[in-house]
C-alpha cells in the first residue's frame, strides 16, 4: 500500500525536543513553512507537569513516565565485535525521552561550556604531549569548529535559558567566585548562581582548604523573575527537588516548554504533529537528496511528508539509527576502518564517593537540578596527560539535585539490604550523607560504535540499532584518579566513614543500572568526510539538504555534561542555515 503523500513543506524537523524546538523557531523568522514530526505525545506545563502529580516520585523515576518504552524503541549491546548483541529490555544505564520536549524536559538543567582543548583535543595533545601518547585504538579528534566561534552561541543559549552562574572568566579577566580554569566570556551569566545549600558550603570551604578553585554549579534553574528573548518567562526556582526525571511545574528548569515552545505555538508558519514516527528519510534516485521523510501517525497509517530541507534532531543514537535506515552516509566498518556513520560512539565516565557525617543535617529533601559547588583542577586543561598516563578529565562537585525520598538514601556499605537494622540505617543516616561525585569524559575508540543488528527488528520490521561499547584502560585510569581526589576530599571534611562507587581496572560496561543520559557520537562533525558524517556546519556530506543536530555530533565525549554543548551548536547550526537556504549548496567541499 503506498503512502499517503501530503503537501510540501519548506522543512520538515524529526523530533522536538532542544534542538527541533529552537530550529523551528530560528527559521520559522525567515518565513519558511515548516512541520516538527514528534513520535511521542503532547506535552505542556499546565496539564503534564502539574502538583501534585508531578512529584510522584514512583512514577516518574521508577516506572519512566517521561521516558522511551523499550518495547517501542530499543537497541541490543554487546562489548565487542566477537560477541552476539543483545536487547536492552530494561530501562538501566540512560533513558532516552519521548514525547514533545524530549530529553530537555527531565534533565536537571546543569549547564557547561567545554574547555577550549576539548574542541580541538587531537591537536591539543599532539601539540602539547606529542601524539605517541595517544593509544593506537583511540580516535580522538577535532570538532572542526573552535570555541572563539562558538562562544557568541554559547552566550546566545545561555541566555535563552536564563542560565545562572558566576563568570570567572570575562574576556581573559580572571574573576573572583567563578571557574578560573573556563575558557573566556564575553559576558557574565545572564542569573546570579543559587544560594548554596549546606553540603556544598561545607564541599567549598573543605576543597579551598586544600588549595583548590570551587565554584557554584551553572544551570537552567532560574535563581530570580526572567525572561528570554523569545519573551518567556521563568520563576525563581523554589527548590522542590523534582527536577531530573521530572518536569518543572513551577516554570523554573529550563526546557523547551519554558524557553521556547509557546512563543512557537504562535508562529502560523510552523505546524507541529505529535505521534508521528519517521521511520525513513527518502531520497532521489542518485541518493544525493532528501525529498521528504516516511513517518506513521497515531493510526499507524504511512504518510510521505515531502520537503525541502530535513532536519534530523532526534536523541544521538536516533540520529544514527534513522541515518543507517535512510541510507545517508557510509556505515562505519571497524575491521576495515571505513565508513563513517556509527563511528566515535561515547559516553560518560562517572564515579563518587559517598561520605557520612553525624553532626550534620543537609536536608535532602530541599534541592534543584543544579545546585552544588564544583571544582575543575583536575579538567583535561589542567591534567599532564603525560605524566598521568590517560587522556582525560572531569570536574568533581557536591549537590543536592534531588528531593526525592526514595533516591535520597545512601548507606555506609556494611548496612544490610533489607531488615531492621537496614531501617534504623535508613533513619540514622537520612540527611547526613552527601556524594563527591565526578563526572567524566570518555574517548572514542576504533571499536566502540554503532551500526544496525543483524538479528533483532523493532516493532516495524526494522533492523535494531546495535551498541558496541566497553570501557577502555585510558577512561578507567582517568576515573581511578579522580576516585583519589574524591576519597581525599571526603577525608578532608571530616567525614565519619566513605564508601566510593568507581570502575575496577578489569569493569566492563553494564547497560543495567542508571548511570547517565549523555550518549554522544555516531554522526560526527569534522572537516573531512573521511572520518564524519557532517561538515563543521551539521550539514550531511552525502545529502546536503539533511542537517543533523546534537550530541552524535561530539567526536568524543566532553568532560561535562553536554546540552551546554549542544545549544551551542544548534545557534550555529542555525546561522549557518540561514545561509544556505539563501543558496542551497554543500557548505563545505569534501
Amino acid at each position: 500500500m503506498m503512502a499517503r503523500k501530503l503537501p510540501k513543506k519548506d522543512v520538515a524537523i524529526v523530533g522536538l525536543g532542544w534542538t527541533g524546538s529552537i530550529l523551528a523557531m530560528e527559521l520559522a523568522k525567515e518565513g519558511l513553512d515548516i512541520v516538527a514530526l514528534e513520535r511521542g505525545p503532547m506535552r505542556r506545563t499546565v496539564n503534564d507537569f502539574r502538583y501534585p502529580e508531578n512529584t510522584d516520585e514512583l512514577t516518574h523515576a521508577h516506572y519512566f513516565k517521561l521516558m522511551q518504552r523499550p518495547h517501542e524503541s530499543t537497541l541490543t549491546m554487546r562489548h565487542s565485535t566477537g560477541q552476539r548483541a543483545l536487547p536492552y529490555r530494561r530501562l538501566g544505564s540512560f533513558l532516552p525521552g519521548i514525547g514533545v520536549g524530549g530529553a530537555g524536559v527531565h534533565w536537571n538543567g546543569q549547564n557547561w561550556r567545554p574547555e577550549a582543548a576539548e574542541l580541538r583535543l587531537r591537536s591539543y595533545v599532539t601539540e602539547t604531549f606529542g601524539a605517541d601518547i595517544i593509544p593506537d585504538d583511540m580516535q580522538i579528534q577535532d570538532w572542526g569548529v573552535t570555541y572563539e566561534e562558538l562562544e557568541p552561541h554559547f552566550d546566545r543559549w545561555e541566555r535563552l535559558i536564563g542560565c545562572t552562574g558566576i563568570a570567572g572568566n570575562i574576556k581573559g579577566e580572571i574573576r573572583a567566585g567563578g571557574n578560573p580554569f573556563e575558557a573566556p566570556r564575553s559576558a557574565e551569566y545572564p542569573l546570579p548562581p543559587l544560594p548554596q545549600a549546606s553540603a556544598s558550603r561545607r564541599f567549598h570551604k573543605a576543597a579551598e582548604d586544600m588549595g583548590l578553585h570551587p565554584f557554584p554549579r551553572s544551570g537552567g534553574n532560574a535563581s530570580r523573575a526572567y525572561v528570554n528573548e523569545y519573551g518567556m518567562q521563568l520563576g525563581p526556582c523554589t527548590y522542590c527537588g523534582f527536577c531530573e526525571w521530572y518536569g518543572c511545574y513551577n516554570y523554573s528548569k529550563a526546557s523547551p516548554q519554558t524557553c521556547v515552545l509557546d512563543a512557537l505555538y504562535q508562529r502560523p508558519n510552523v505546524e507541529v504533529r505529535t505521534e508521528a514516527n519517521v521511520m525513513k528519510v527518502e531520497l532521489s534516485s542518485d541518493g544525493k537528496t532528501a525529498t521528504g521523510v516516511t513517518y506513521l501517525d497515531e493510526n499507524h497509517e504511512e504518510i510521505f511528508q515531502p520537503a525541502d530541507l530535513v532536519l534530523i534532531c532526534a536523541f544521538p543514537i536516533h540520529n544514527v539509527h534513522l541515518l543507517l535506515l535512510s541510507g545517508i552516509g557510509e556505515p562505519y566498518d571497524p575491521a576495515r576502518g571505513s565508513g563513517v556513520v556509527g563511528r566515535n560512539y561515547a559516553y560518560q565516565m562517572m564515579g563518587g564517593t559517598d561520605a557520612f557525617f553525624s553532626d550534620a543535617q543537609f536536608k535532602p529533601f530541599v534541592g534543584a537540578g543544579i545546585e552544588g559547588t564544583c571544582v575543575l583542577d583536575y579538567g583535561i586543561e589542567q591534567i599532564d596527560f603525560a605524566r598521568e598516563g590517560f587522556i582525560g578529565g572531569s570536574y568533581i562537585s557536591v549537590g543536592l539535585t534531588n528531593g526525592q525520598p526514595i533516591r535520597s538514601m545512601p548507606l555506609p556499605e556494611d548496612t544490610p539490604a533489607w531488615g531492621a537494622e537496614w531501617k534504623q540505617a535508613v533513619g540514622k543516616w537520612y540527611g547526613k550523607a552527601l556524594n563527591i561525585g565526578s563526572h567524566g569524559s570518555n574517548m572514542s575508540y576504533r571499536d566502540c560504535y554503532l551500526d544496525l543488528d543483524p538479528t533483532y527488528r523493532d516493532p516495524f520490521g526494522r533492523p535494531l540499532l546495535r551498541m558496541t561499547f566497553d570501557w577502555k584502560p585510558n577512561d578507567i585510569r582517568m576515573t581511578r584518579f579522580m576516585q583519589r581526589r574524591t576519597e581525599a576530599l571526603a577525608q578532608a571534611m571530616e567525614s565519619d566513614s566513605f564508601n566510593s562507587s568507581y570502575k575496577d581496572e578489569d569493569s566492563h560496561y553494564d547497560i543495567r543500572p542508571y548511570q547517565t543520559t549523555h550518549n554522544v557520537g555516531g554522526a560526527v562533525m569534522g572537516t573531512d568526510p573521511a572520518t564524519s558524517v557532517v561538515n563543521r556546519y551539521l550539514q550531511s556530506w552525502d545529502v546536503p539538504n539533511v542537517w543533523v543536530s546534537g550530541a552524535s555530533a561530539f567526536p568524543q565525549n566532553i568532560q561535562f555534561n553536554p546540552t551546554g554543548a549542544v545549544g551551542a551548536l544548534t545557534y550555529w547550526m542555525a546561522e549557518a542555515l540561514r545561509d544556505y537556504i539563501r543558496n542551497p549548496r554543500p557548505m563545505m567541499r569534501g
